[in-house]
């Protein structure tokens, strides 16, 4: 069973920046698509981003878009998350999920693996 090691989370300030980084144990994430969503209190979870298995194409949310980066590294069975010019706004529990690299587009099959990275974007 596939055990994940999230990190880099943290209180920034608004325009910080900031790197997510999930890394597995235990299973190969190699052959997933892989993303991140995130979850605000009392609201259903937020599409951030979507990385193909071999990291030839990448998917944004709306208002992440240009501000944020995916990445994947096969070789350290690890995906990241880099946050630029982050707003008050994004303060939320980040997750990294995985899905069948056949489903890369089709977010709702995406499931949580680890336990979530808290991000707080406040002056």
């Amino acid at each position: 069973q596939v055990q994940v090691t999230e990190s880099g989370g943290g209180l920034v300030h608004p325009g910080d920046s900031l790197r997510l980084s999930c890394v597995a144990s235990g299973g190969n994430l190699a052959h997933s698509a892989l993303g991140w969503f995130r979850l605000f209190p009392g609201r259903e979870r937020d599409f951030v981003a979507a990385v193909s298995w071999n990291g030839g194409a990448t998917n944004y949310g709306d208002s992440v878009r240009g501000r944020f980066t995916i990445s994947r590294d096969n070789a350290e069975n690890a995906v990241y998350l880099q946050m630029n010019s982050l707003k008050p706004e994004d303060s939320a529990t980040y997750y990294c999920a995985s899905t069948s690299l056949t489903r890369y587009y089709d977010l709702p099959t995406y499931t949580y693996l680890g336990q979530g990275i808290q991000v707080i974007v406040s002056s």
